[in-house]
């Protein structure tokens, strides 16, 4: 989840709000490479959750890599909720899953060294104490009631939220973990074609990484339950976004639709204020009932954006956020997946005639394929196995156009797309083999 933004002064124009996002529009040479990825936190004797606080904890955790690796610490109230080193960020999920949000990087060697780094720190802390930590799409066994609740004021109020809107709510908040890469675009116009791609090829990266196959103890029908918990969560700000593959798609167009997402808080001199449920629209024109008489800044519309959850998402960026979190070579495998599609144009071309001609049916179709089935999965006539391949083939001759050498760290999606299964249909066959439907093995087999 994001940390508070810093977006800038009063909203007196509605164009604003477009502007500030096409602010993020960049030449092909500056483009970066974001990367960010969750994994949850346990013990490793006990095989709970990791605590909060204790001498055995995230706190604990937080506190060594400050010390011994440079790391800042960032605070709410009293308590530690994050750290910073440059331009990256360690941060926290409701449950505490442990995240880094890597610093924008030109080549994915770099988000690559980025990540060994950042795992090498952390398990020097992490081993002595007796923490390992789960890299999978959604806790296997864990309970609601065994998540521990990190202390962000942020996380109090959605809890509340979420148990008036949507069934999966609460499961999104505390017990899944995903990886995700945030990339730019030059211009309107290829932001909404990198767009298009990113949200119909999105069923692709959730049916290639799905590792999610497990829910309190048992097997749960899926091969993503992370995907299929966000199809039960809050219809108004999450999906595969159905506007924008029509005509007149822009900047304006996407501002539209998250200021009809209804609001969480609006964040105010280090606490969150309620605002739940109530509308940006009314806050444009001080109407807040949680701040009468007051106007949003460019920070509060960077702070709402940060609440709508689709498929992949506009920022001053492009988020994909359709994977479930996995095993190291995985993280890396899934930026270089969109970096191949997104940052070479003969790529970018070639993935937009692939999946062109689908409609908003197809695309909706091949979601739930996707976390009901992963690659064995179809919808429309249109295998995902078949689709996979394909993109995974326009990924690496984009990556190879690039001439750095990354299409290498596309090999572990190589070798799902040749056999056709995923790290969730090998999960399963161990639960129904060897592990004699004992999950306890699964601690070590998707230890990071």
């Amino acid at each position: 989840m994001s940390i508070p933004q810093s977006g800038g002064g009063l909203i007196e124009h509605p164009w604003q709000m477009a502007d500030y996002i096409a602010g993020g529009c960049k030449p092909a040479t500056e483009w970066r490479i974001g990367t960010e990825h969750e994994k949850f936190g346990f013990l490793t004797d006990s095989l709970l959750p990791l605590p909060y606080d204790g001498p055995r904890s995230i706190r604990a955790l937080f506190d060594g890599l400050v010390r011994d690796h440079g790391w800042a610490p960032v605070h709410e109230g009293a308590n530690i909720i994050g750290l910073r080193r440059g331009a990256a960020n360690i941060s926290l999920e409701p449950g505490g899953q442990f995240e880094l949000s890597g610093a924008p990087l030109a080549s994915l060697h770099d988000t690559a060294a980025e990540l060994a780094t950042h795992m090498a720190e952390v398990k020097a802390i992490a081993d002595p104490l007796g923490i390992g930590f789960l890299g999978i799409g959604a806790a296997p066994v864990w309970t609601h009631d065994q998540m521990p609740v990190m202390p962000k004021g942020r996380y109090r109020l959605m809890t509340d939220y979420m148990g008036r809107v949507g069934t999966h709510g609460t499961q999104m908040m505390y017990r899944t973990c995903t990886v995700q890469v945030n990339l730019d675009f030059a211009s309107e116009a290829d932001m909404v074609r990198k767009l298009r791609v990113a949200l119909a090829l999105q069923p692709v990266a959730t049916a290639l990484f799905a590792s999610s196959p497990f829910f309190e103890g048992r097997p749960n029908g899926h091969r993503s339950w992370r995907s299929r918990i966000w199809r039960g969560l809050d219809d108004s700000r999450t999906g595969m976004l159905p506007f924008v593959f029509e005509d007149g798609m822009g900047f304006e167009r996407w501002v539209d639709w998250v200021l009809d997402v209804p609001m969480y808080f609006v964040y105010r001199d280090g606490r969150y204020i309620d605002a739940l449920g109530q509308s940006f629209r009314d806050f444009l024109k001080g109407q807040l009932p949680a701040l009468p008489g007051e106007r949003p800044t460019l920070s509060d519309f960077a702070d709402h954006m940060t609440t709508v959850f689709p498929e992949a998402r506009v920022k001053r960026w492009i988020e994909m956020r359709g994977a479930d979190a996995g095993a190291q070579p995985m993280l890396n495998a899934l930026p270089a997946f969109w970096v191949g599609l997104m940052y070479d144009g003969t790529a970018l071309d070639a993935a937009w005639d692939l999946v062109r001609g689908w409609d908003g049916a197809t695309r909706e179709g091949l979601r739930i394929a996707a976390s009901e089935r992963a690659l064995a999965g179809e919808a429309g006539g249109i295998r995902l196995a078949d689709i996979a391949a394909r993109a995974l083939a326009l990924s690496e001759a984009g990556l190879r156009a690039r001439g750095l050498g990354e299409e290498s760290l596309l090999a572990p999606l190589a070798d799902e797309v040749r056999s056709g299964t995923t790290r969730a249909d090998r999960l399963l066959d161990l639960y129904h083999g060897a592990w004699a439907g004992d999950l306890s093995p699964i601690y070590d087999a998707c230890r990071l």
